[in-house]
């Protein structure tokens, strides 16, 4: 049912709202988990997780299939609506109990230190504050737990980054849900706190010419003991 505004009676609207592009991500989602190896990534990034975790961001909520069953929950949170109506028919089909939530990254609904894990995936792109949004993520997770995340940005040589930061200051944002190319995942983890564990740089696609969404990075990090 719609939230409507306290004493207005007016459907309020959610925080995050791209329609159309939430149909067309939801297409070119699913075609990418075989054509360009997404389910494979999918794996790599949740393997070996468990406890209770939180997904931030979840999209239309592929990465549900992928999860272990050492998780005993997720906690997906997703803002746009078209996106988390998806997420639930995905939810239904997991085989670990899956929760979908409507929230924004930088602002969480839930406890402080009460997930094991924090997973990002394609999220830091499009959060409207990348460092309230890692702060939030490292404030829900425990001491010593884990954040996982697969991420595109920068990268490439000098005319590829120009190129990104063009299109960032133009279309590319408003075209692709908030999305933004130059953006610097690795450095705003480290900024935030975290302690930076294994990651790879990758191409995605991996054969082919490097575009500007193609600089990917994969990896693990964790918020202090202390």
């Amino acid at each position: 049912m719609p939230l409507r505004s306290a004493g207005t009676g007016k459907v309020a609207r959610d925080p995050v709202h791209h329609p159309l592009f939430a149909r067309y991500y939801a297409r070119v989602s699913v075609a990418a988990e075989t054509r360009m190896g997404m389910g494979g990534i999918r794996e790599r990034l949740l393997a070996g997780l468990s406890g209770r975790v939180i997904e931030i961001g979840a999209g239309n909520g592929l990465n549900f299939a992928h999860y272990p069953g050492t998780v005993a929950e997720v906690v997906a949170i997703e803002p746009e609506r078209g996106l988390r109506r998806l997420a639930v028919e995905n939810a239904l089909r997991s085989d670990v109990p899956v929760d979908v939530v409507p929230g924004v990254a930088e602002a969480l609904p839930v406890k402080s230190e009460g997930f094991d894990a924090v997973v990002l995936s394609l999220v830091l792109c499009s959060v409207r504050d990348v460092q309230r949004a890692l702060g939030e993520a490292r404030r829900v997770l425990r001491p010593g737990g884990q954040l996982r995340f697969f991420e595109h940005g920068r990268g490439g040589g000098r005319v590829m980054g120009l190129t990104q930061r063009a299109l960032d200051r133009t279309l590319w944002p408003a075209l692709t849900g908030g999305c933004h190319l130059s953006r610097d995942p690795l450095g705003a983890v480290r900024g935030a706190g975290f302690e930076l564990g294994p990651h790879r740089r990758m191409l995605m696609p991996e054969k082919g010419p490097a575009l500007p969404t193609s600089f990917c990075v994969l990896g693990t990090a964790w918020r202090p003991q202390q």
